[in-house]
């Protein structure tokens, strides 16, 4: 934990560094605690620094964002980075450092900074408008950084003040609930005071809408389904989003800040870039395996198993139109050519996500300023048809969230057979959630919540010649929960670790 608290000094932002008070003189090449805070530019370059935290590579940079995907059963990742292939083969163990690792270091040096910026921001003389505004902004990415922590660690030291390592090098977890609690109430504060949108010059901060989706998120998690329905009706209220019509499109530069995205995180060249153009088309080290390949339907709405438009001969033709929009195969139109077995060396597929190489664009493998969708109107709509199921069955607001998804004009499925039962659309909602959001990382918290994690995640998986891959194993007593870094409790020996590790 000090290690932590004493990084949040070192990193909170580019123009705040702590110094001592040299010969009472007064630095002019960089500012000091003393003062700092004293007008909104100010405010609003620590407010980057928060948002800038989503940025670096232990969270939303490299190859980290893309090893939840990785650690489910839709991929693996042949580096091994982060050790996510270690957490998805159950192999992993106290001394583990990790996706576990990159987790907690990343997200308290996010929360580091939004404390300090919380703590210090009447200070400072500036519209009173806009105090509100940015204080909301930073509530909601604390509430960020803790709901992650919390649901991969199940509690964690929780602080809410200015870092200082006197009194938080030694503290203890806080419960599971008292985090959802304050991440909750974060939440909904932020809510009161963000706006439904931006100006241009100012889109991709946390608004209104955003701060539902998350509280939607943590209520969902629990299975508070009446809650998670209120929520997102207040969303559907504010008629700000919808289905962006081109499914691939939704993700490229292009269209940033299109109807459909909720919260992003941004990326803009040259300032600021990522690696997902090189993980994708070069290395190909993020590959989708055989069992999502397999799990996507015919355009008839049936299974591969039970459609008569399925020929194992081109078993990539007449799939839902996601399917190719989402992954590249052997065969497939790439770069302005022709994907071949040596781009795809590793399970013979890659994600077409979150990468701005398509069919006609050749490009020159590079950085990238491609932006990562965290959350999206289409996974609003499935949380809540997901929580109305649960209530009380797949009435005709289910339906309507579902086929809405299905029915955009680049997807164009069929809509789901009417008369299903409560079991048989949770199957269909579970289904269209791993399908829809492939690739974003979104199904490794799923399966869990679900508990279905104890099954899929015991199961081999294999590349696209039905050679095996890896062995997966999932241990309920255990892997649920991450163990928690052991550098983090030699350092706070408060900090008890998780049980059976």
């Amino acid at each position: 934990m000090k290690k932590i608290i004493y990084a949040i000094f070192g990193l909170f932002t580019a123009s705040i560094v702590g110094c001592s008070d040299m010969l009472d003189t007064q630095p002019t090449d960089f500012y000091s605690q003393d003062i700092y805070w004293k007008n909104e530019q100010q405010v609003l370059d620590a407010l980057t620094g928060c948002y800038q935290a989503l940025t670096h590579a232990e969270l939303y940079n490299a190859q980290t964002p893309f090893m939840f995907e990785a650690m489910s059963p839709n991929a693996f990742n042949y580096d091994n980075q982060r050790n996510a292939n270690d957490f998805a083969a159950g192999v992993h163990n106290a001394t583990t450092l990790g996706m576990n690792d990159a987790m907690w270091k990343g997200c308290y040096r996010g929360i580091g900074r939004c404390n300090m910026l919380l703590s210090n921001i009447d200070k400072a003389q500036m519209d009173e408008d806009l105090r509100a505004r940015v204080i909301g902004e930073a509530k909601f990415l604390r509430a960020f950084f803790y709901q992650r922590l919390n649901v991969l660690f199940h509690g964690v030291p929780l602080i809410l003040d200015e870092p200082n390592p006197d009194e938080h090098g030694n503290l203890p977890r806080s419960t599971y609930q008292q985090i959802r609690e304050q991440v909750l109430r974060d939440l909904d504060e932020a809510a009161t005071s963000l706006p439904t949108s931006y100006p241009k010059a100012e889109d991709g901060r946390a608004t209104k809408g955003a701060a539902w989706a998350l509280k939607a998120r943590v209520l969902l998690q629990d299975h508070d389904y009446q809650d998670v329905v209120s929520t997102i009706r207040q969303i559907l209220d504010l008629d700000r989003y919808d289905l962006y019509p081109n499914y691939n499109g939704l993700f490229r530069k292009v269209n940033e800040g299109n109807q459909e995205i909720v919260f992003d995180i941004r990326f803009k060249a040259p300032e600021l870039i990522n690696t997902y153009d090189i993980i994708m088309a070069q290395y190909s080290t993020q590959a989708p395996v055989q069992g999502l390949v397999d799990a996507y339907q015919m355009t008839d709405g049936l299974s591969i198993d039970e459609s008569p438009r399925y020929d194992p001969q081109k078993p990539y033709e007449n799939r839902d139109p996601r399917f190719k929009q989402s992954i590249v195969f052997i065969g497939a139109p790439w770069r302005n050519r022709t994907a071949t077995n040596a781009d795809l060396h590793q399970t013979g597929y890659t994600f077409r996500k979150f990468t701005e190489y398509n069919e006609t664009t050749a490009g020159t493998l590079t950085n990238s300023e491609t932006n990562y969708v965290e959350i999206r109107y289409a996974d609003v709509l499935l949380m809540y048809a997901e929580a109305l199921n649960e209530l009380s069955g797949p009435s005709s607001d289910v339906y309507g969230a579902i086929n809405s998804i299905r029915s955009r004009p680049t997807v164009d499925m069929p809509p789901l057979e009417e008369g299903l039962s409560k079991e048989e659309m949770r199957e269909a909602i579970r289904l269209e959630r791993r399908i829809e959001l492939a690739g974003e990382g979104s199904y490794f918290y799923d399966i869990r919540r679900w508990k279905t994690i104890e099954k899929e995640m015991n199961e081999p998986i294999y590349d696209y010649q039905g050679k095996l891959i890896q062995n997966r194993k999932f241990d309920a007593n255990r892997d649920y929960i991450w163990p928690i870094p052991y550098t983090e409790i030699d350092l706070n020996p408060a900090l008890e670790p998780n049980p059976n590790y």
